[in-house]
């Protein structure tokens, strides 16, 4: 990757960061949490997607995906319902989160 466009994506995650340090609202949002009892661990993840423009200031054309290439890509269907392994529920019990045994 460019020098330059990592420069720049570092300076984004600087500001980023920056403006949620900066926030009143987080920080007393944090605060009533921390009144209450509880230690806060706050993670955020941030996709952040650039395409390279040509000098006309077009982005350049995305390659098309062959017709056998998107037959081979996994679909999924939307049944409402997930299958669990037991390292799953080991996981969302150990988070204390409950299992409906009749969802998975």
């Amino acid at each position: 990757m460019e020098e330059r466009l990592k420069n720049l994506m570092q300076e984004l995650g600087n500001a980023i960061n920056e403006s949620l340090s900066d926030s009143d609202r987080i920080a007393e949002a944090i605060g009533e949490i921390k009144r209450a009892g509880y230690d806060v661990f706050l993670v955020l993840e941030a996709t952040i997607g650039f395409n390279k423009r040509d000098e006309d200031g077009e982005e350049e054309p995305q390659p098309e995906v062959a017709p056998e290439e998107s037959k081979s890509r996994r679909t999924f269907d939307a049944t409402g319902k997930i299958k669990l392994t037991s390292q799953d529920q080991k996981f969302l019990r150990a988070l204390k989160i409950a299992i409906d045994e009749e969802s998975h």
